[in-house]
């Protein structure tokens, strides 16, 4: 699928892999908000495709080396696939020959949790999901906080879960964040992409206990248990740009303006765009 907008492919070529088959599950509809994304990013001015990680898809998953920005929005690996399935090996090699090209990374929602058969991608994202101790409380309208902004520690808003509740997919059970607190990476108040936004007030997912590489500078944090969890974070070493954001479980995070405006910032930064037109969104 290829999304256009007004200005379309000004700004380069963008890919969002969609998680399918071993690299989805069934709490999450990656093809349904990979679609919203790609609107985002064709309204920036990428030109867009949507590609599926299914390796027999038309053309499988192609080169993902040669793009302007790469946005995966896969889940977690099918455990009763094998690692060494050579089926897979066409979408995993694609993966790690962009991160070695340095191509513009962002990693959404349980982006963190996913693609463990491929050893560059944990490095690359600066964080990820640790089985047993990861959880999230019930999905609900929450404050997510800006570093250093208004509001920060203002925690779950209303209708947001304290715990996991059954079936609902959430808790230790449920791949869908990692651990520390917001200390395990140096934050930034002042970064172009969050300069002047205030709490985002989502329903939506609080991933806690995220592993956050110390190189990685976190710039958005929710409240979980008195701790600052960290949400969103940055690179921008190792000569490429890096931006892992954990919301994004539906559609409607998705078609929250706060959201969206995030997500455009995020975009245009690892674009390369000026400082000032990244914060002015």
């Amino acid at each position: 699928m290829t999304a256009a907008g007004s200005d379309r492919g000004t700004l380069g070529r963008a890919v969002v892999l969609a998680g399918r088959g071993r690299y989805e599950d069934p709490w999450h509809d990656h093809a349904a908000t990979s679609h919203e994304v790609a609107v985002v990013l064709a309204e920036v001015g990428l030109d867009v495709e949507v590609r599926s990680t299914f390796p027999d898809s038309e053309g499988g998953v192609g080169r993902l080396d040669d793009l302007d920005l790469l946005v995966v929005n896969t889940g977690l690996r099918d455990p009763a696939s094998q690692a060494d399935d050579p089926a897979w090996a066409g979408v995993r090699g694609a993966l790690a020959a962009a991160i070695r090209a340095g191509v513009p990374l962002l990693g959404l929602h349980q982006a963190a949790n996913s693609f463990d058969d491929v050893p560059e991608w944990r490095t690359a994202l600066g964080g990820r999901w640790v089985p047993g101790t990861s959880m999230h409380p019930e999905q609900g309208v929450a404050t997510f906080d800006v570093v250093g902004g208004a509001g920060a520690g203002a925690g779950a808003g209303a209708g947001a879960g304290a715990g996991a509740g059954a079936g609902s997919g959430s808790g230790s059970g449920r791949a869908c964040g990692g651990q520390h607190s917001a200390t395990a990476g140096a934050g930034d108040a002042q970064h172009p992409v969050t300069a002047g936004l205030g709490p985002l007030v989502v329903d939506d997912e609080r991933y806690s206990y995220l592993d956050v590489d110390p190189a990685s500078r976190v710039l958005v944090t929710q409240v979980h248990d008195g701790v600052d969890h960290p949400v969103v974070w940055v690179r921008d070493g190792d000569g490429r740009r890096v931006v892992y954001d954990a919301l994004g479980h539906d559609v409607g995070s998705y078609r929250t303006p706060a959201r969206r405006r995030l997500l455009e910032r995020e975009v245009r930064w690892l674009l390369g765009r000026p400082d000032a037109e990244v914060s002015s969104v």
